[in-house]
């Protein structure tokens, strides 16, 4: 049975035809050290990986999960340990030389080249159309060829750059059956798809499963694990703390192994609708995207004092550009948000900071930090920037020292090394780090967008009760999630953005999951 994708239907006359019955090899990590100077990554590793089968790699932020898998891809070299293919020490000094042993992996950050065509992505640094001229009509029959095998719906002279997310999933996933990968290695394959897009692809890597296939899933959402796994193993600081088979644990189960101790679900109680201050307030407002088309399409919604309102929407319908007006980094075209009945609709990012309104985006490299300055730097910046921590034009770095100490320790953010460049931090702790600075500022505004994507369990939970915490201290939060278990769960009100409209919405006590997913996919969308 073929991989089936969510995507335009093929045509009538068109056949998919199974791929052929492959098999992927045995592959066993031994004693597997990483030393990245005094932190050990990976602490005597075992790592076992069945012909056939979905595992998924849980742990808590820096526990080794994705570094191990780089070892296995030929990214990284371990300092110990083996590998073995089908019983047969393997050493890989390059993905190259894991891949000519048909093991892949698609990176949480796609490795694509947004300028070039589908086909061209997906042959690119193949060896198959090596020559003085790029056969551009062989390589995109070459590749559609491909892609019918294994019923994963694209077009090949489609540029890769102006595809929905999920879509450039299947690129990648494409581009590694392309050259024979038998076996998947996903680092987080579902932080930016919608419920739908999530289903499908786990139905496509179940059949990819039951066609030979094996598939390594490195992922923070035990949810998932349950629906999805055969087999789980858990690393906790570098070591494996648990190896089990599905059937044999639970959320409860695999949570405590991953942080050693138990955890207590945060969900919020629901604020019933009442006269307290409108504290934002958004009227038909009307955004451009990059291309040009209008991707917030008259949008008017109100944000109360002390409550939470949870936006949601599949990827690429709007919310990144409604965020982005919100925190003064896009001018709307039309329309007017307010806050406190001042209009701030062309207020730059600093203005926004001195009236109070915190800012965290979903794009952190770009917009919430500075890699190439300290930690404690970046702790400093919104402060830095309305004036503080300077003495007579001098920055007062003791005082940003400690203050950082303060925030490292409070948001468990590791290493905890205050004059650390901050491009040194794992993804998870950069996240951390940017969630202390404006979380502390104790804002009356937060605009937040993707607040826990990258973080463990335990970290996300800290989020979860942080933001909570701030409702009760009457900030009012713009909340931005693909997550929708963490919309329904911390939200008072949800809104659903498709194709950036406002789809559907309401109090989350009047919602149900299956309609906010319907919607967030096109169906069920109010007229």
């Amino acid at each position: 049975m073929s991989a089936q994708w969510p995507s335009e239907p093929a045509e009538a006359e068109e056949i998919i035809q199974p791929g052929p019955r492959v098999t992927a090899p045995e592959i066993a990590m031994r004693s597997i050290v990483k030393r990245y100077g005094p932190v050990i990554a990976d602490d005597d590793v075992d790592f076992d990986l069945r012909p056939g089968e979905i595992h998924a790699l849980l742990g808590e932020n820096g526990a080794g999960k994705t570094t191990l898998m780089k070892i296995l891809f030929g990214m990284v070299q371990p300092d110990a340990g083996q590998i073995l293919i089908n019983g047969e020490p393997v050493e890989f000094k390059s993905p190259r030389d894991a891949l000519d042993r048909r093991i892949g992996m698609v990176h949480q950050h796609f490795m694509l080249v947004p300028q070039f065509s589908v086909a061209e992505n997906v042959v690119l640094g193949s060896k198959s159309f090596w020559g003085p001229r790029l056969r551009a009509a062989e390589i995109e029959k070459s590749v559609r060829a491909a892609a019918q095998q294994f019923g994963i719906h694209l077009d090949p002279v489609q540029r890769v750059g102006d595809l929905p997310i999920d879509v450039q999933q299947r690129v990648e996933i494409l581009k590694l059956l392309y050259r024979g990968a038998t076996t998947l290695i996903l680092d987080e394959p579902t932080a930016a798809l919608g419920p739908a897009e999530i289903e499908q692809l786990f139905l496509s890597l179940r059949d990819l499963s039951s066609s030979g296939h094996s598939v390594v899933i490195i992922t923070h959402k035990l949810s998932e694990v349950m629906d999805i796994a055969d087999r789980v193993t858990v690393l906790r600081h570098g070591k494996v703390v648990k190896v089990a088979e599905r059937g044999t644990f639970d959320k409860n189960d695999l949570a405590t192994a991953m942080v050693g101790h138990a955890l207590v679900e945060v969900t919020s109680t629901p604020h019933e609708a009442d006269t307290r201050e409108c504290r934002l307030m958004v009227r038909d407002l009307v955004v451009k995207g990059d291309k040009g088309h209008t991707a917030v399409d008259g949008v008017t919604f109100g944000v109360q004092s002390g409550e939470i309102l949870g936006i949601a929407g599949v990827e690429g319908n709007g919310q990144v550009e409604l965020a982005q007006a919100l925190a003064g980094l896009r001018h709307p075209v039309s329309g007017k948000i307010e806050f406190n009945g001042r209009d701030i609709t062309r207020a730059t990012p600093r203005e926004l900071h001195q009236y109070g309104v915190s800012i965290i985006t979903e794009d952190r490299l770009n917009w919430d930090l500075i890699p190439e300055l300290t930690v404690a730097e970046n702790l400093g910046l919104s402060e830095v920037a309305s004036g503080g921590y300077v003495k007579r034009g001098l920055l007062r770095r003791r005082e940003m020292r400690v203050n950082a100490e303060r925030l490292l320790h409070e948001f468990d953010i590791q290493p905890p090394l205050p004059q650390l460049a901050a491009g040194a931090l794992s993804g998870g702790n950069q996240q951390k780090m940017v969630l202390a600075r404006e979380l502390s500022r104790q804002p009356s505004v937060l605009v937040v967008a993707q607040p826990t994507r990258g973080l463990d369990v335990a970290a996300s939970e800290f989020v979860h009760r942080r933001l909570l915490e701030l409702r009760e201290g009457n900030c009012a939060v713009v909340l931005f999630s693909l997550d929708l278990g963490e919309l329904l769960s911390l939200s008072d009100r949800v809104v659903v953005l498709y194709r950036g409209c406002i789809a559907y919405g309401g109090p989350v006590g009047q919602v149900t999951t299956a309609e906010v997913a319907r919607a967030m996919a096109g169906t069920g969308v109010a007229s």
